[in-house]
C-alpha cells in the first residue's frame, strides 16, 4: 500500500507543483490567450435595477456601429438556447423558477444580463452596448431575507411564494432535553454575504462548426464534463459533439462550478453567427454576476446539563439565495449543510433543525468553498462557548467531554448523518503537544484583567469531502461523483496520463502525478499529465467538494498498478521468469531481490509498440484505465482551529495574533500542497470573519462592487498560520485512504475567530454573533457608538 514515505517528491524544492512552472515558463493554455482566426468579442448589457420589467429594447444604434457583428436580446438567444430550472430530485418540494440565458421580460437582480453585443473587439462591443436603450418599469425589490420569507412582494408571481425550499431534521425529544437542561444558550446569528474573488475572472471562447454541429468551448471552469452535458442539453446538440477544454484555471472556489446565463449566451451567439466568440468578465461583472454565498440568519439554541453534557440543538436557518435556484446543482446545498452538520463533532441526543431558502433581488447565491459547513460550525462552537460560560464551565473542557471518540464509531448523529471515521482524540493530542492551551487562556485572562481585549477561541470541525453519487446522482442531477484516469506507456518509456481532474492552482495535478509515479515505479518527470479536456479523458466530476485526490488520485493509483502489472508481465515473458520476482524501480524493470536492471521502460515500450512478435502468447496493450467513485456518502476529514486575537478598544479593529490548525485527512500525498490548501482556506475563512461582505441597499443595489470597497485579507492583516497534522487510523481498507482538504481551512476559521472575539469581549459583558466582525460592529457592541 502507498504510504507517505514511498511517494516521490515534486521536482525541485522551489517548485510546489507544475502550474507554477507553467506560469514561469509560458507553458499551458489560458482562456484569455486562446487566439482563433475570425474571433469576435462579447460584451453584455446588464440590468441596473434589482427588480424591473423590460418594456422595450432599442438596439438600432448599436447594430450600425462599425465593427459590430450582431446584437442579441433574450428572445434572440432563446431561439437556440432552452431555459432551465435548478431542480433536485431529492427535494421534490423545491420551487425552481424558469431562468433564461438573458432576461426576457423581467430582470430580477442588478447585473442580470439583458442584451449581448458581439464585435471585432471588446472595446467596440462595450461602446455598442452603451448605445442600447432599454425602457424599464421598476418593480418592488425584496432584499431582506426576513421580508422575503414573509412574502410581502413575490418575486416570481407564478410560484406564489418567495420560499424556494424548506429542509428539516428532527430526532430525539428536543422539548424534554431543553426542559430538563441546567443551561440553555440562545443566539440569533447573522452571516454576511460574500463571494470567492478568483484571481482569474470567469471567461470562455466558444467556437461552433455548423457543418458538423460541433461546439468547442475553452472555458475557465471547474467541471468540464458537467458543462459538456449542460451545453449539449440546453443548446440542442449531441453531447459527443460538444468539447469543453478547461486548462489551468486561476482559482475557482465553487464560483466556477455552475452554469451561468452569460456564458451559455456566448455559446449561443457563436452558434448563431458561425464564428468564434470570446468573453471574459471584468471585475464589476464578477462582483455582481458571480455566485455569492453565506447570507444566513440563524436562530440557534443548545441545551447543556450541569455536568457539561450537550443534550440537544435547536436551529432555524434562513438562507437568502438570490432570484433563482442555481443550475444544475440546485440551491439546496447550503441549508442542507446547516441542518446536517450542526453539532457535527459532538455526541448529543436530540435535534430540531430547519433551513429555509428564500428568493430575493440580489445576485445569485450558491456553492462557495465549504457550502454551508462554516455556518454550521460557527453556530455550534459559539453556542457551546456561551452555554459553558453560563454554566460556569471551561468551554474547551466541555468540547473535550462531548467529542465523538473512536469507541463511538461508526457514529449515527441525530442529524441523520453517520460518521464512519473521525480522529478528534488524535487532533487534541497533537494540539496539546504543540501548545499549552490552559496557559494561553490564563495569559489572555490576565490581559483582560489589565483592560486589554485579548481572547482565544477554539473550533472543532468536520469537513465532508469526496461526496459519493447518492446526493447528485440519486437526485437525478447530471453531476458526476466519479473520476477516471488512462495511462499509456510511450515507446520512449515515458507515461502519458489522461485524467478528468481539473487544476485551479491547488496542485491536484502534481499530487496525481506523484500517485502515478509511485504506482508504476517511475520518476515524477517521466509522467506527462493532460487534464481538463472532455475529448481526452473519462467522464468525471472535475474539481468540487474536496475530491480530486480522494477520487481522482485513487483512479490514477488503480490505473498505475494495472499498467505496472502489464509491464511486468511482458518483462516476465521475455525473460521466461516469474513476474512476482520482478519490480519496477526508478523507471526500470529490475530483479526484486537483487535490484539488477533487466529492462528499461523504453525497451519495454519499443518492444510492445514495434516488436510485439517478440512477446510470446501476448498482445501488448501498454494502456491501462481505471475509474473510481466512493461508495460512501462522503469521506470525513476533521480538525481543530485555534485563534488568538486582540481588539483595539478605541478603533474596534481586530488584530489576529496567532492561528493554529490541526488537521487529519488520512494519507498525505504532498505535505506542501496540503498545508497551502488549508492555509488558503483559512485565509478565505478569515476574510469572512473579519473583512468580506457584499453590501446591498433596500433596492437590491450592490454598494461595494470593487476591490477598493470589498475587502479581502492581505498579508499585513494576517499572522503566520501554523499547520499540524494528526494521524488517525487508516482510512479506507480497499483504497489509498485519502480524505480531501480543500474546504477544511474555511470550515473552521470563522468559528475560531468569532469565539476568540467573544472571549476578548467577555470582560466587558458583551457578545458578537455577526460576521464579519467589523470595527463598527465591535464598537457598537462595546457601546462606543
Amino acid at each position: 500500500m502507498l504510504t507517505e514515505s514511498t511517494l516521490p517528491a515534486p521536482i525541485g524544492e522551489s517548485v510546489p507543483h507544475r502550474r507554477t512552472w507553467r506560469l514561469l515558463h509560458g507553458r499551458g493554455r489560458y482562456v484569455g490567450d486562446v487566439k482563433i482566426p475570425g474571433m469576435l468579442h462579447a460584451a453584455f448589457v446588464r440590468s441596473p435595477h434589482g427588480h424591473a420589467r423590460i418594456d422595450a429594447i432599442d438596439t438600432t444604434a448599436a447594430k450600425v456601429l462599425p465593427g459590430v457583428a450582431a446584437v442579441f436580446t433574450g428572445a434572440d438567444i432563446a431561439t437556440v438556447c432552452k431555459p432551465w430550472r435548478g431542480v433536485h430530485g431529492l427535494f421534490p418540494s423545491l420551487n425552481a423558477p424558469l431562468q433564461h440565458a438573458l432576461a426576457i421580460d423581467t430582470a430580477r437582480f442588478a447585473g442580470e444580463p439583458v442584451a449581448l453585443v458581439v464585435a471585432t473587439s471588446r472595446a467596440v462591443a462595450e461602446d455598442a452596448a452603451a448605445l442600447i436603450t432599454i425602457d424599464w418599469t421598476p418593480l418592488p425589490a425584496v432584499a431582506d431575507p426576513q421580508a422575503a420569507r414573509d412574502g410581502a412582494d413575490v418575486i416570481h408571481p407564478d410560484l406564489g411564494t418567495n420560499v424556494c425550499l424548506v429542509q428539516s431534521q428532527a430526532s430525539g425529544d428536543v422539548f424534554a432535553a431543553f426542559a430538563g437542561a441546567a443551561v440553555v444558550a440562545e443566539e440569533t446569528f447573522r452571516f454576511g454575504r460574500h463571494t470567492g474573488v478568483p484571481i482569474e475572472a470567469r471567461g470562455l471562447v466558444a467556437e461552433f462548426d455548423p457543418t458538423e454541429r460541433r461546439l468547442t468551448v475553452h472555458h475557465s471552469h471547474q467541471c468540464p464534463h458537467q458543462m459538456q452535458n449542460d451545453f449539449a442539453v440546453l443548446l440542442g446538440l449531441a453531447e459527443h459533439r460538444v468539447r469543453v477544454i478547461a486548462p489551468d484555471i486561476g482559482g475557482g472556489f465553487g464560483i466556477k462550478q455552475q452554469l451561468y446565463g452569460d456564458e451559455i449566451a456566448v455559446c449561443a451567439a457563436a452558434m448563431l453567427l458561425g464564428r468564434p466568440v470570446a468573453w471574459t468578465a471584468d471585475r464589476l461583472e464578477s462582483f455582481t454576476a458571480d455566485i455569492h454565498a453565506r447570507e444566513h440568519v440563524v436562530h440557534g439554541r443548545v441545551a447543556l446539563s450541569a455536568e457539561g453534557d450537550i443534550l440537544a440543538f435547536d436551529v432555524d436557518d434562513l438562507h437568502a439565495i438570490g432570484p433563482y435556484s442555481q443550475f444544475p446543482r440546485s440551491s439546496a446545498g447550503e441549508g442542507r449543510a446547516v441542518v446536517a452538520q450542526t453539532g457535527a463533532p459532538y455526541k448529543f441526543d436530540a435535534i430540531r433543525a430547519r433551513a429555509t431558502a428564500v428568493f430575493q433581488n440580489k445576485g445569485m447565491s450558491g456553492h462557495y468553498r465549504g457550502v454551508g459547513q462554516p455556518i454550521a460550525c460557527a453556530v455550534t462552537e459559539v453556542l457551546i462557548d456561551h452555554a459553558a460560560r453560563k454554566a460556569g464551565l471551561e468551554p474547551i473542557a466541555v468540547r473535550r467531554r462531548n467529542l465523538v471518540r473512536a469507541a463511538d464509531l461508526p457514529y449515527a448523529a441525530p442529524t441523520g448523518v453517520t460518521y464512519a471515521r473521525l480522529a478528534f482524540e488524535e487532533c487534541f493530542a497533537t494540539l496539546d503537544a504543540h501548545l499549552d492551551i490552559a496557559a494561553l487562556q490564563v495569559e489572555c485572562a490576565e490581559a483582560r484583567a489589565k483592560g486589554r481585549l485579548r481572547g482565544v477561541g477554539l473550533a472543532c470541525f468536520v469537513e465532508m469531502t469526496a461526496r459519493g453519487s447518492g446526493f447528485y446522482g440519486g437526485g437525478g442531477v447530471a453531476v458526476s461523483s466519479r473520476d477516471g484516469c488512462t495511462l499509456r506507456l510511450e515507446p520512449t518509456g515515458g507515461i502519458r496520463a489522461l485524467s478528468c481532474i481539473t487544476e485551479q492552482g491547488q496542485g491536484a495535478e502534481t499530487g496525481v502525478l506523484q500517485v502515478i509515479a509511485a504506482a508504476v515505479g517511475v520518476p515524477l518527470d517521466a509522467v506527462e499529465m493532460i487534464t481538463g479536456d472532455t475529448a481526452t479523458s473519462f467522464h468525471g466530476g472535475g474539481t468540487w467538494g474536496s475530491r480530486c485526490m480522494a477520487i481522482g488520485g485513487e483512479a490514477a493509483w488503480r490505473a498505475g498498478r494495472a499498467l505496472r502489472a502489464e509491464i511486468l508481465d511482458i518483462a516476465a515473458r521475455l525473460l521466461q521468469a516469474d513476474a512476482a520476482a520482478l519490480d519496477i524501480r526508478d523507471g526500470a524493470v529490475v530483479e526484486a531481490a537483487s535490484g539488477a536492471v533487466r529492462f528499461t521502460l523504453a525497451e519495454i515500450g519499443a518492444i510492445g509498440h514495434f516488436r510485439p512478435h517478440e512477446v510470446p502468447g501476448a498482445q501488448p496493450q501498454l494502456v491501462a484505465s481505471a475509474s473510481y467513485g466512493s461508495e460512501a456518502p462522503f469521506r470525513p476529514g476533521c480538525g481543530l482551529q485555534l485563534a488568538v486575537v486582540e481588539i483595539d478598544p478605541a478603533t474596534g479593529a481586530v488584530r489576529l495574533e496567532r492561528f493554529v490548525v490541526v488537521h487529519e485527512c488520512g494519507l498525505v500525498v504532498n505535505p506542501l500542497l496540503v498545508d497551502e490548501q488549508i492555509r488558503g482556506g483559512v485565509v478565505q475563512g478569515l476574510g469572512a470573519a473579519l473583512f468580506e461582505e457584499l453590501l446591498y441597499d433596500a433596492d437590491g443595489q450592490l454598494l461595494n462592487g470593487s476591490l477598493a470597497d470589498y475587502l479581502v485579507p492581505t498579508a499585513p492583516e494576517l499572522c503566520d498560520i501554523a499547520l499540524l497534522h494528526a494521524h488517525g487510523p487508516a482510512l479506507g481498507p480497499d483504497d489509498l485512504g485519502i480524505a480531501g482538504v480543500g474546504e477544511a481551512g474555511t470550515t473552521g476559521a470563522s468559528a475560531a475567530v468569532l469565539c476568540a472575539v467573544n472571549d476578548a469581549l467577555s470582560g466587558r459583558g458583551v457578545t458578537l454573533v455577526q460576521i464579519p466582525c467589523t470595527p463598527e460592529r465591535i464598537l457598537t457592541a462595546l457601546g462606543v457608538i
